[in-house]
């Protein structure tokens, strides 16, 4: 049996291909902007709230963490209708991406926090400063520095993870290349294709993120040393 590639078929889809590409790009950021934020006030709330927030801040984490995400992106597609909630494939595609991003990174940022040195803590207590001044000045961002690596690979992680968004009709990148592979019948040619776009939005994310690491935390992250490590090179 001899198999040729023929990709001018899948290639003459580029405008469906691109428009997958756009709609994956904007749920990523999207999900990696509000999940970020959501983490952030998760980890303040977790530690500066009361003990019953912690407890509840605990449950969405491990919840979340636990199960898997094509469950939850149907409860909110499909569930939250019956509670008259009504979102469209890209709006729930969003919210559960979101959601999903937001536990991980908590519980990235947890570990962050927890690195402080409690010096620190009581030097700001020291100067009057309240919990939540101390959070913002003394704990987060340092915290934050320190665990960047693992979370830039979270959003990559992310960005991967919405092609399960195709599962409720929502045309990123997958479901577009599902569309294509249905129109014309070269399922290796238009996966492969797919792959590779895949691999170059994860690539440019990545290394966007280290950038962008370097620049908000040149001394505290270590990343100013991977740097220089690499101009040396």
């Amino acid at each position: 049996m001899h198999f040729q590639f023929q990709f001018a078929s899948v290639f003459a889809e580029s405008d469906f291909i691109l428009q997958g590409m756009l709609l994956t790009i904007y749920l990523s950021a999207g999900a990696i902007l509000f999940g970020s934020i959501i983490a952030i006030l998760l980890s303040a709330a977790r530690s500066n709230g009361p003990r019953g927030v912690g407890i509840a801040v605990d449950a969405y984490v491990e919840l979340v963490r636990n199960t898997p995400f094509l469950v939850q992106l149907f409860i909110i597609f499909f569930g939250l209708p019956s509670l008259g909630m009504r979102l469209n494939a890209n709006q729930a595609a969003l919210l559960a991406m979101t959601l999903n991003l937001a536990a991980y990174s908590t519980e990235i940022i947890r570990a962050g926090v927890e690195s402080i040195h409690r010096s620190q803590i009581e030097a700001g207590l020291s100067l009057a400063m309240t919990k939540r001044q101390i959070f913002q000045h003394v704990v987060i961002v340092p915290a934050i520095a320190k665990v960047w690596p693992a979370l830039s690979s979270q959003f990559v992680l992310m960005l991967l993870a919405s092609s399960i968004c195709s599962f409720i009709s929502v045309q990123e990148l997958s479901g577009a290349t599902a569309i294509i592979e249905q129109r014309t019948f070269r399922s290796f040619e238009t996966y492969i294709v797919a792959t590779l776009l895949y691999l170059v939005m994860a690539l440019v994310l990545k290394t966007a993120l280290l950038g962008l690491g370097r620049l908000l935390f040149p001394r505290v992250s270590g990343l100013s040393r991977v740097q220089v490590k690499g101009e040396a090179a």
